[in-house]
């Protein structure tokens, strides 16, 4: 995987988490006051910054997964295991990655599993 990919995954991933936020500051009167009465700083920080225990009860179960998976995502490029299968350890396709950059099974392991939970 190049450089390049990883730095355009990486901007999508904080791209989604900002975009998440904002939407939720948009919707809830209650996170919106949370994040006024923070100090002033960029949206993708607030969530960085494990996200406490107010915030997650503003926010909805999907929301909160998301969250975790796109900060997993960005975990795992900081220590170099971005792309790869979570369950059989193979690369995880581009294509795939670009569809869902916090994807953490390949194609077949995701079918697998939701084989399984049928």
């Amino acid at each position: 995987m190049s450089t390049t990919f990883k730095k355009e995954m990486r901007q999508k991933l904080l791209e989604l988490k900002e975009q998440i936020l904002r939407q939720l500051v948009s919707e809830s009167d209650e996170f919106q006051e949370l994040v006024d009465d923070m100090e002033p700083k960029d949206l993708a920080d607030i969530a960085a910054e494990d996200i406490d225990r107010r915030i997650l009860e503003v926010l909805g179960s999907q929301e909160i997964r998301r969250l975790q998976l796109i900060d997993a995502a960005l975990g795992r490029m900081e220590n170099g295991h971005y792309g790869i299968c979570m369950s059989c350890g193979k690369k995880i396709p581009e294509e795939r990655l670009k569809a869902i950059p916090y994807a953490i099974l390949c194609i077949e392991c995701k079918s697998s599993e939701e084989r399984r939970n049928r």
